[in-house]
């Protein structure tokens, strides 16, 4: 029994480092060709992609450890049957139940790290992701570039040129702005320039003193205007509307808020929050559990449908557990109802599949 365990945990180890290594690597493939992609477009700043793609694959940690040993674990119970190896086993006298024991002395570790991650290391990744997202958004069209350099914003409605402030005081120095309104064409000068920021978050640059033209196209029309001081609002620059970025940014709070503060508002949203990073090392505890009478293949039948059943159904249980985060969000089902009961059912499952792995079927008598 004690080489056993010693093999299956060695096993499940050696395979689920290989499966986290190419999980890790996709992860990072796929986030940084999107984060080069909305740096290009100016969504972020360049020097801030390294950062939020570490700060994301830690967030993206607990999902891919669990996936990870999910699949270890459906592998090397798979492959001890594709390779008659489990014959030998339960010759020994070594059961299906006899795996949970070691497979718990992988799981149980990785749970806890998990709980580790979704409690206390994930909401911290957020609040950094978030803190380095508004540091670049506080930073308006105009100090993104260098002096010298031209810049289009609201796409291509405006460019900007800017010159280095001649006064220490000035926060930008002298800027050219050629702005498309309707059928207007306005060019707009001045001396200097100021960032103004206002509480609900939108952004203005103030410039002043210098002069607005105005020119109509097709039409003789023509307006000039000087001014002491000018005001111009700055588009967000992703087409993003107003009520979609409130959306996105409440739940990014909520993704960010320490545990404690979760546990201490008793608010729907709260909630739904604590049963998603509840859940998650549960759900990793019982897909480890559950991978062990999925695993059990017939080797002269092939492996592809067993495994992609086991594929799907971990599948259907993740899509769950968001599910259960929607309904308790919308006080659909209370707290404790949406947290247990996807997980009992799963573990009734479990205990099924179990039963009939194990389950020995009485012999047809044949007829007198």
């Amino acid at each position: 029994m004690s080489l056993f365990k010693r093999s299956v945990v060695a096993e499940i180890t050696s395979h689920g480092g290989v499966v986290f290594s190419t999980l890790i690597i996709v992860w990072l493939s796929v986030l940084l060709v999107r984060l080069l992609g909305q740096a290009a477009e100016g969504q972020i700043g360049a020097d801030i992609v390294l950062g939020i793609a570490a700060l994301s694959s830690i967030t993206a940690l607990p999902t891919i450890l669990s996936v990870a040993l999910f699949i270890a674990t459906i592998t090397t119970i798979s492959r001890n049957y594709r390779e008659s190896e489990m014959v030998v086993w339960f010759a020994s006298g070594v059961s299906l139940k006899d795996w949970i024991s070691p497979v718990l002395r992988v799981a149980l570790p990785v749970c806890v790290l998990i709980a580790i991650l979704t409690l206390e290391v994930t909401p911290w990744a957020y609040r950094q992701i978030e803190e380095y997202r508004q540091r670049y958004e506080q930073r308006s069209d105009l100090s993104k570039i260098t002096a010298g350099q031209f810049i289009e914003s609201a796409g291509g409605a405006r460019v900007f040129f800017t010159e280095a402030p001649t006064n220490p005081q000035d926060e930008i120095g002298a800027v050219f702005a050629r702005v498309l309104d309707n059928d207007w064409y306005t060019i707009v000068t001045s001396k200097n320039a100021r960032i103004r920021r206002e509480d609900n978050g939108d952004r203005y640059v103030v410039l002043g003193p210098g002069n607005r033209y105005d020119m109509k196209a097709d039409s003789a029309e023509f307006r000039m205007v000087s001014f002491d001081s000018y005001t111009l609002r700055l588009e967000n620059s992703s087409g993003t509307s107003a009520d979609e970025i409130a959306r996105q940014n409440a739940l990014n709070q909520m993704k960010s808020r320490p545990t404690t503060n979760l546990i201490q508002d008793r608010k729907a949203e709260s909630q739904a929050q604590i049963m998603w990073r509840v859940s998650l090392p549960l759900a990793a505890l019982n897909l480890a559990l559950l991978a062990i009478p999925l695993g059990a293949v017939n080797p002269r039948l092939g492996r592809s449908g067993d495994l992609l059943l086991a594929g799907l159904t971990g599948l259907l249980y993740m899509n769950m557990i968001n599910l259960m985060r929607g309904w308790i969000s919308n006080g659909k089902i209370d707290f404790l109802t949406g947290t247990l009961s996807l997980h009992v059912i799963v573990l009734a499952l479990c205990l099924y599949a179990f039963y009939t792995r194990m389950r020995l079927k009485t012999p047809k008598k044949s007829a007198a």
